[in-house]
């Protein structure tokens, strides 16, 4: 686990043949704002080796029995991808945001899945490590790059490895997008042969609202070849991490879910500041408490004429524990410092919302 104590929790899988090494890049820039918890498949890593047959619906339950929130957001890369997808469909309700990279519904048909997993009992990993490799990257890839997840794959137990493409050769969610419910960025390689673009368009035009992004000059692991791109993807989609608990926190999932589902391309980066800004650099100082800041945003709101804000903001003033008779003197004092036709409007809106709330 990496990034702040006090950041949303997001949950991070990779690649079939790889290990949570291969997230490293991601981990980096995400962890500066959530909480970044990893994990590697049965067999991979620091993972145990698996025992008996499992199905991408297993790895998922055990990710959100990992998930020590609520609420989370959870990605990966391609199986991981699934992993995360199978998530999102299993507990729509927890989940908050999806990124799937290079990754599928439905892997294609199950036949050379069985045949792969059948070749890897009988002659383990070597044979692999060419023929997979050269459908992970690019040719003329760095060999620095490409080295290391290599190397990974070869360490990989062959039993474990040959369950988890048992389990892919049974993956099909195709069916199950509509019910997903989280924000959801798809993001392909432009020269992915292991999950071509068409794989991410099932995707994106299954889930409700889902954004589509492809990566130019990346094949399977896109993450690894273009890590700045990908990276630059998921954190803008993603948000800063501790403004958007904060915004949580303070005005309620329902009202954040509501705003980042309308979010588009034009207004994002006025979201992000918002976010990054207000909640996770104004809203989380410590030199007041968040009692005295909705009293304080309160009576701005009031100065201003911002009704059209006012009540959301005393909706997460009782959120925050100002009892109903601190907004009157909130409001009392507005008046006199305000005007009384400021005052008589906020009186009007806060009426309104306290008689929700009885």
């Amino acid at each position: 686990m990496t990034g702040p104590e006090n950041g949303p929790l997001l949950v991070l899988g990779p690649s079939l043949g790889t290990t949570t090494h291969m997230l490293e890049a991601q981990a980096a820039d995400l962890s500066r704002s959530w909480r970044v918890l990893r994990y590697d498949h049965p067999g991979h890593g620091s993972s145990p080796a698996a025992k008996s047959p499992f199905t991408v619906e297993d790895l998922a339950r055990a990710v959100l029995a990992l998930a020590d929130e609520d609420r989370f957001a959870v990605g990966g890369v391609s199986l991981g991808g699934a992993v995360a997808l199978a998530v999102a469909a299993l507990a729509p309700e927890r989940v908050t945001d999806l990124v799937l990279c290079c990754t599928a519904a439905r892997f294609g048909e199950p036949g050379p899945w069985r045949e792969r997993a059948a070749r890897v009992r009988a002659e383990g990993m070597g044979w692999l490590a060419g023929m997979v490799t050269a459908r992970w990257f690019t040719l003329g890839v760095d060999p620095e790059v490409a080295e290391p997840v290599q190397s990974t794959l070869l360490g990989t137990d062959p039993e474990s490895y040959a369950l988890a493409c048992e389990a892919i050769a049974g993956f099909d969610l195709r069916d199950a997008l509509r019910d997903v419910r989280a924000r959801t960025l798809v993001i392909a390689g432009d020269q992915d042969p292991a999950t071509p673009v068409e794989y991410a368009e099932v995707i994106a035009d299954g889930i409700p609202g889902a954004r589509l992004a492809v990566v130019p000059g990346a094949a399977h692991l896109a993450n690894v070849e273009q890590a700045p791109v990908v990276g630059g993807l998921m954190t803008r989609f993603l948000g800063n991490g501790v403004g958007l608990k904060t915004r949580r926190e303070v005005l309620g999932d329902a009202h954040v879910d509501r705003a980042r589902a309308a979010v588009t391309d034009f207004t994002a980066d006025f979201q992000e500041f918002i976010t990054r800004y207000a909640w996770g650099e104004i809203w989380t100082r410590p030199g007041l408490d968040r009692r005295t800041r909705s009293c304080i945003t309160l009576a701005a709101l009031v100065a201003r004429g911002h009704l059209e804000e006012l009540a959301m903001h005393v909706r997460a003033a009782l959120r925050n524990g100002v009892t109903p008779d601190e907004i009157k003197e909130v409001l009392l004092h507005s008046a006199i410092y305000c005007g009384l036709p400021a005052a008589n409007a906020a009186f009007a809106v806060a009426q309104t919302v306290l008689n929700e709330d009885i």
